[in-house]
């Protein structure tokens, strides 16, 4: 039941000393803030981070070679190690938990490579199989990616990033229309977008994709892969396919069993993984922090509390001797403590909200850090913990409030 006189006088009681009071709601309010301001940030650095990789299967790997460190098989170190399509044809047949294996090759050279009509530029121009687009994730804008007919029938067609478009043909529709690449003629049958932002997606996008097979013929690599991009199937760790793989090519190629250094590899399961306990910490650190904060705030609200009881103590006897329950001072008192942590936890909970909302609006999509964000859930189950310290806080001054002598306390002056 509602009792407005209590409310009256602790209104009144935390009014007699302002500066005191604001002091203590502050430091309450000081830990829930920080909960919020710390894991808004969090959250908005976890957000650009995973943007960033959103652009790739998590599933999935990348193998090149490197020279040989140790002699091995009549064979001396510092030896080119050189893929090849038949690398490409037993790896498919012989590593059981490959989902996709995607031969590349990358055109070499300096200069303006590209032409169109009287434009020119130089971009990034790979071969490449259909399957790389379920590893390096696109959007097709426009037309299709490259498929498996491109493939077998050498077709001199190209997939472009949004960027070249904007460079050689502006607000024209690209579809159907030819470019030449180191002087070869290329029907374009694809746009592509990124998905990631800022510099990374302009670079992404000044990409052109063309048929791996029509690549090697076009420009004379011959049989010839620079590296490999993969995916697993479900149920297989990237760890084991990436050991299985290089321990085939390894034996291929004549490369010493412990010689390291020869292939090249990288795993982006292990660095989701890796990235994933990295933002698991940062959200245990904030939250050590926050409850540090916010323990400290519940001591300094117990304190206060017990000043307030020694300064009442006589205003606590005679309430005793006029028949006050100790029951009825204890609730007084735990009361009083539980409002000034609710002011400061809700305070501190809509300007920590507030400044994070605000940030969101002008932190912008493509930077490192993304616009940061609070769960309100998570929020407002903070200030339910604080409110339960603050009823913890009062326990301590409402029992020495509750077995003050009305005869003593009658006597202090």
């Amino acid at each position: 039941m509602f009792d407005l006189d209590k409310w009256q006088e602790i209104f009144i009681t935390i009014s007699k000393n302002k500066l005191r009071t604001f002091l203590t709601v502050f430091g309450i309010g000081w830990g829930i803030f920080m909960i919020i301001i710390l894991l808004g940030a969090g959250k908005g650095l976890q957000n650009g981070v995973e943007r960033d990789f959103s652009a790739w299967a998590t599933n999935s790997g990348f193998f090149w070679s490197e020279k040989t460190t140790i002699s091995y098989g009549g064979f001396q170190p510092g030896r080119n190690v050189t893929f090849t399509n038949e690398d490409t044809e037993i790896l498919r047949k012989k590593i059981a938990g490959l989902s996709y294996l995607a031969p590349r090759n990358r055109l070499r050279g300096a200069g303006n490579n590209v032409i169109y009509n009287n434009k020119t530029g130089n971009f990034s121009v790979y071969g490449d199989f259909p399957g790389y687009s379920k590893i390096q994730l696109v959007d097709i804008a426009a037309g299709r990616f490259i498929n498996n007919k491109d493939i077998s029938n050498e077709r001199k067609v190209a997939v472009i990033g949004r960027n070249i478009k904007d460079v050689l043909f502006e607000d024209q529709n690209p579809i159907g229309k030819y470019i030449k690449v180191n002087g070869i003629n290329f029907l374009i049958v694809g746009l592509f977008d990124s998905r990631r932002t800022g510099e990374q997606a302009d670079r992404d996008t000044q990409t052109i994709y063309l048929p791996f097979t029509t690549f090697q013929k076009a420009f004379n690599y011959g049989n010839r892969v620079g590296w490999y991009a993969y995916s697993v199937k479900p149920g297989y760790k990237v760890s084991e396919v990436e050991e299985a793989i290089i321990a085939n090519l390894t034996k291929r190629h004549s490369i010493h069993p412990l010689d390291l250094d020869a292939i090249g590899s990288n795993n982006l399961e292990e660095e989701f993984a890796e990235i994933s306990g990295l933002f698991t910490g940062i959200n245990v650190f904030t939250w050590f922090v926050g409850i540090s904060t916010l323990l400290a705030g519940v001591i300094g609200v117990s304190n206060i509390m017990l000043i307030i009881v020694k300064e009442r103590t006589k205003e606590i006897g005679i309430r005793k001797a006029l028949g006050a329950t100790p029951g009825s001072i204890i609730s007084l008192i735990i009361q009083e403590s539980i409002f000034l942590t609710a002011i400061g936890g809700y305070v501190a909970l809509v300007i920590g909200i507030a400044i994070i909302e605000a940030l969101a609006k002008v932190v912008p999509d493509d930077g490192f850090m993304g616009p940061p964000e609070v769960d309100i859930k998570v929020a407002v189950g903070a200030l339910g913990l604080l409110i339960v310290g603050g009823a913890l806080a009062g326990i301590m001054p409402a029992k020495k409030a509750a077995s003050v002598s009305p005869i003593e306390a009658i006597r202090v002056e």
